[in-house]
């Protein structure tokens, strides 16, 4: 078990949680489903990945420009 801050603000309809230690943010109707989704979403965010097929490692490029 571990401990996040979030912060909760409403949007329109929607209550929208973003975790303030991890980039991770989710939205529910009322403030405590927004919670909850974050809660779901930071869960699977830690899950250990079970993939099904054995990854492809591939090579790409980008152009980025610096800020």
């Amino acid at each position: 078990m571990r401990t996040f801050k979030a912060a909760v603000w409403q949007e329109g309809d929607w209550f929208v949680a973003q975790c303030l230690d991890v980039d991770i943010a989710s939205q529910g109707k009322t403030e405590e489903e927004a919670l909850n989704n974050l809660r779901e979403a930071l869960e699977l965010h830690f899950e250990a990945p079970r993939a099904t097929v054995a990854p492809r490692i591939a090579t790409i490029e980008a152009e980025v420009s610096a800020a």
